[in-house]
């Protein structure tokens, strides 16, 4: 397992703490604080140092592909960013067309990304950390519809890649999960289809299809790079399978709807990020 060991070095905690402040006072950073890291588990160290300093619970986790030409010796196809209890929330229990509130950090980067979102109905064996797509359709679990909050207070964390995208908690702030998605794993992933509109245009259509290597591939990386950190998946946990139709900049006052053929839609605005309460941080 890729856990690390012995105490974190002083310019990887400073980079935690920059990306903490700044995201507990809605402010945005003009650049990124400090030297990005080397590899992704170094990102992922910077990571874990952030969310043991979050006041909130890891209820899931982002899942975000990486382009061929920006990965290392990893071999990670993928990355991950954690999704905060506090900044989930739930579609259904509105009625179809209400609109629900997310925040984007005024100054950072805001963008909106249809979802297809898998609920553990079992934990995950702690000790197996290499999946295949077939294994990770034989975990129990609950397929939904749903749309990403992509928000950092960093303007050009997607620029500058995924170390960086890592480091800040996977470019994530926040998840709201739509309408349950009956018998996924016997569904062809070609009949989940969706679409994305900002203010009534149109700015991206795909569906799971778009995803490489489709949602059992997704699962399978959330599943293998969780227990390397030494974060198996555990019976509730969410994940975020990648964007469906794209990544959407919004700003603060746009509203996004996103249409997922057969059920019901997901409407939400973005609004600017507020200064967040303190608290007991829950690793």
């Amino acid at each position: 397992m890729e856990v690390p060991q012995g105490n974190p070095s002083e310019e990887l905690t400073a980079i935690a703490d920059r990306f903490v402040q700044a995201r507990r006072q809605g402010h945005s950073l003009p650049d990124f604080p400090g030297q990005i890291p080397d590899d992704l588990v170094t990102a992922y160290r910077v990571q874990d140092i952030a969310i043991a300093q979050w006041p909130d619970r890891v209820v899931g986790w982002k899942v975000g592909y990486i382009a061929p030409e920006r990965r290392d010796v990893s071999g990670d196809e993928r990355l991950l960013g954690p999704i905060f209890e506090r900044a989930l929330q739930m579609a259904t229990g509105s009625h179809p067309g209400d609109s629900l509130d997310f925040q984007v950090f005024s100054g950072g980067f805001g963008a909106v990304e249809a979802e297809y979102v898998l609920r553990l109905d079992a934990d995950a064996p702690a000790d197996k950390v290499d999946w295949t797509p077939e294994e990770a359709a034989a975990v129990a679990s609950t397929l939904y519809t749903g749309m990403e909050v992509a928000s950092s207070p960093l303007a050009t964390i997607n620029l500058l890649g995924p170390r960086v995208v890592i480091s800040d908690f996977g470019n994530n702030n926040g998840l709201i999960l739509g309408e349950e998605i009956s018998d996924w794993t016997s569904r062809p992933e070609s009949e989940l289809i969706c679409e994305t509109l900002i203010d009534g245009q149109q700015v991206g259509s795909g569906g799971a299809t778009t995803l490489p290597g489709g949602l059992r591939a997704a699962f399978a990386f959330a599943l293998s790079r969780s227990a390397k950190r030494g974060r198996p998946l555990k019976k509730g946990d969410l994940i975020a399978t990648g964007n469906a139709t794209g990544i959407h900049d919004i700003r603060a006052g746009q509203q996004a709807r996103i249409r997922f053929a057969g059920f019901n839609d997901i409407v939400c605005r973005a609004v600017a990020a507020t200064p967040r309460e303190t608290g007991e941080a829950n690793a």
